[in-house]
């Protein structure tokens, strides 16, 4: 503790750091859709807890899927880090006056973010015009959404969007009080095995990228401990790697899916642990298609968001 102690005072000096001592708790959101295996593995085996014990801090986890959420969640001082956030929510929570930190990668899950519409005929994009369409506000979903019917040439407003979590918004659909829902990974699986047909992917439209992010506060108080969490972000990464079968097993479990099906989302998630230049290419492209959208106010810089430790 004398060497974390001696760092924090340095970082202290800087108004960048207070001892770790002072903590007593650290919450993280459980993010296990769409697949994210590696909080899934990191949950289960207990690794955040065998980390941070021996310092005498516990960990808490809380159950938040949306990434809108999980900032108001930060930004209310509720919630520390997510290990599984989306950009898009990152960068309107940024625009918005939210600061919230990139910490390392997670997925790339390119394939695992629908439109799903409701059982009946095939629907197309097109056919979404003057439509119900329910999912989580202010998420890579909606940025789905938004570029889905751009691409079209129609107009979102044109379209009524009703904001709602995942699981609700697939009830929704299937209780036929919405025509289409925004779903993710197993929940796309299980809505197509009941007679829901997906509309558009997000291939080709956006390009998903999650993250483990922490709150502003918690990078600029704690630097030490956000690398903590990092190293054990990718420890998970690596004990998927080291223990497929094993993992698979786990993801499958808590999913309530198929091991075959949750090899499938594993990899169409395409696990990573470490930002590259592309990925911050595609984060300024993010913002641009945000920015012409009304989804975000004013831009962002988008170095200020990306810790040092998700670049090495």
């Amino acid at each position: 503790m004398k060497k974390t102690l001696l760092a924090c005072l340095f970082g202290l000096s800087l108004g960048a750091c207070v001892s770790a001592a002072d903590v007593q708790e650290i919450n993280i959101a459980y993010v296990k859709a769409p697949f994210n295996l590696q909080n899934i593995v990191m949950k289960h085996n207990q690794m955040m807890e065998k980390e941070f014990a021996k310092d005498g801090i516990k960990v808490k986890w809380h159950d938040i899927t949306s990434g809108a959420k999980q900032t108001q969640a930060m930004a209310a001082g509720s919630l520390d880090a997510s290990a599984a956030m989306n950009t898009a929510s990152i960068l309107m929570a940024n625009a918005a006056g939210n600061p919230i930190r990139i910490a390392t990668g997670v997925a790339h899950p390119t394939n695992l973010f629908a439109i799903v519409g409701k059982p009946g005929p095939q629907m197309k994009i097109e056919d979404l015009k003057g439509k119900t369409v329910v999912g989580p506000k202010g998420t890579v979903l909606h940025q789905t959404l938004v570029a889905a019917l751009t691409s079209k040439g129609i107009d979102p407003k044109d379209v009524n969007f009703i904001s709602m979590d995942i699981p609700k918004g697939m009830t929704a659909m299937m209780a036929g009080k919405a025509d289409a829902a925004l779903l993710a990974a197993s929940g796309i699986y299980k809505a197509n095995e009941v007679g829901a047909k997906t509309i558009t992917t997000a291939q080709g439209l956006i390009q998903p990228n999650l993250v483990f992010t922490v709150s502003g506060k918690f990078a600029k108080e704690h630097p030490q401990l956000v690398e903590r969490l990092v190293k054990v972000n990718r420890e998970a990464h690596k004990w998927i790697k080291d223990h497929k079968q094993e993992a698979l097993e786990i993801g499958a479990k808590e999913h309530g899916i198929s091991v075959k099906t949750a090899e499938n989302l594993a990899d169409g998630s395409h696990f990573y642990d470490t930002l590259t230049q592309k990925d911050l290419d595609e984060l300024a492209a993010d913002q641009k298609f945000l920015r012409e959208n009304g989804m975000m106010e004013k831009d962002v810089n988008i170095k200020d968001i990306v810790l040092p430790t998700a670049l090495k």
